[in-house]
């Protein structure tokens, strides 16, 4: 028994030294294309901005004069005023931090949410399997669009982590099935069934050998879903069913900026700062998944 639990702790030094030195050559990888960089570059940005939005604009984005309303931009405004005469520059700064923090929380959540009960799947063939992928059937039987509105609209008083629930709620299927099906080719591995041999509990042996080597997959997926979910809050908020006044966001400036078609700037600088971050997130998660797909490299 000794010498089993040598082999397979020897096994698991050189599984754990050869990801040390995966990540590290992705790590490189990345950083060699030139898109992956300008893209880290803004999204760094924008999480500056939401972060501290004081470090780009000192005006008080509430701070509002009806007699400037919908003008263009003049001296130290550069994106003109919004309908009520407040500093519009102000208000996109300010409603970039709705638009992170749903999108990297709902997406951080759905890879938990999802990893997990993918990982419990995959390992657990049976009862467990069945009562995960059957409610995982009846969710992608639904149009998640409408089910994310009912909620919503349901609810008297929609903050953003009452959003990022819902969400949660049913975005997890997709990377539910992928983690599992993932799961299936690596529960049978040598150094897994080495693993069960020697009386290492489950869920060491998820933690340890099975999600690490299962969660390529889901992260490049997940990855690639931010930008969706930027997309995503800012359409809930135009359909009347997201962050609510006073709260500030860019899908709240589109819902506005619909009803002021012949004010062109009230709609092109959220349209702007959101298609920035979404592309800049597929772009990070394009290259993730080019990085990670092994026939690339070979």
């Amino acid at each position: 028994m000794s010498e089993i639990q040598a082999v397979v702790g020897a096994e698991a030094q050189e599984l754990g030294d050869g990801r040390t030195l995966s990540n590290r050559e992705l790590l490189r990888a990345l950083l060699r294309k030139p898109q992956f960089n300008v893209c880290c570059l803004l999204l760094l940005l924008f999480f500056a901005m939401a972060a501290v939005p004081t470090l780009f604009t000192s005006v008080d984005p509430r701070f509002c004069e009806l007699t400037k309303s919908r003008q263009g931009r003049s001296p130290g405004h550069l994106f003109g005023y919004d309908i009520q005469g407040c500093d519009y520059f102000a208000n996109v700064v300010y409603g970039a931090r709705p638009s992170v923090l749903v999108s990297i929380c709902a997406s951080f959540g759905v890879f938990v949410l999802a990893g997990s009960l993918g990982l419990l799947a995959g390992y657990f063939p049976g009862f467990v399997d069945a009562l995960i992928s059957r409610t995982a059937d009846v969710l992608f039987s639904v149009p998640g669009i409408v089910v994310l509105i009912v909620i919503l609209n349901s609810v008297p008083n929609r903050s953003i982590w009452i959003i990022v629930g819902v969400i949660l709620l049913i975005g997890w299927p997709g990377g539910m099935r992928l983690m599992r099906a993932t799961v299936f080719s690596v529960r049978n591995r040598e150094y897994v069934l080495a693993a069960r041999s020697i009386g290492v509990p489950p869920v060491r042996i998820l933690r340890r050998h099975v999600f690490p080597n299962a969660m390529a997959p889901l992260l490049a997926m997940t990855t690639l879903g931010i930008g969706g979910m930027v997309g995503l809050e800012a359409a809930l908020t135009f359909l009347g069913v997201g962050l609510q006044p006073p709260s500030i966001s860019w899908g709240s400036q589109f819902g506005v900026a619909a009803s002021y078609r012949d004010t062109p700037h009230l709609f092109i600088w959220p349209a702007l700062f959101i298609s920035t971050m979404t592309i800049s997130f597929m772009i990070i998660g394009d290259s993730i998944r080019d990085a990670l797909d092994p026939k690339l490299l070979r």
